[in-house]
């Protein structure tokens, strides 16, 4: 019981704190060098990536139509790291860093990550084709 209590704590917190609006600036400012304004890859960075930049508007499209929140953040705060960047993705990674809250799958299984990454989250994925 006490489990559920917690996560129900959780999850009611990560809904009222997601920003869209502050995710396309925190977008806009640390990952569009790489993956284009428009989130297509396409950043004046990308040449030059041993690994080319997602497509990030097909994140949804590739994962059987559903956001792929889990791995997202793992990619975003490191725990799934990307050797184009030589480092944690993404080279800001001291930026994404702060506080947990929560997030939850579309399974409902809360994750716990930084505010800057739940607000990046949500834009993404509203940026879904």
């Amino acid at each position: 019981m006490r489990f559920f209590l917690i996560a129900a704590l959780c999850l009611g917190q990560a809904s009222a704190a997601q920003d869209l609006s502050e995710g396309k600036k925190l977008f806009r400012l640390h990952c569009a060098t790489c993956h284009g304004v428009s989130a297509e890859g396409n950043g004046p960075m990308a040449p030059v990536l041993l690994v080319q930049p997602a497509d990030l508007t097909q994140l949804s499209e590739k994962s059987g139509g559903q956001f792929p929140t889990f791995r997202v953040i793992q990619r975003i705060d490191g725990r799934d790291t990307l050797v184009s960047h030589g480092s944690d993705m993404p080279v800001y990674g001291w930026f994404f860093e702060g506080s947990d809250v929560a997030i939850s799958t579309p399974s409902g299984q809360p994750i716990m990550t930084s505010q800057p990454i739940v607000d990046l989250v949500e834009w993404l994925k509203s940026v879904q084709e």
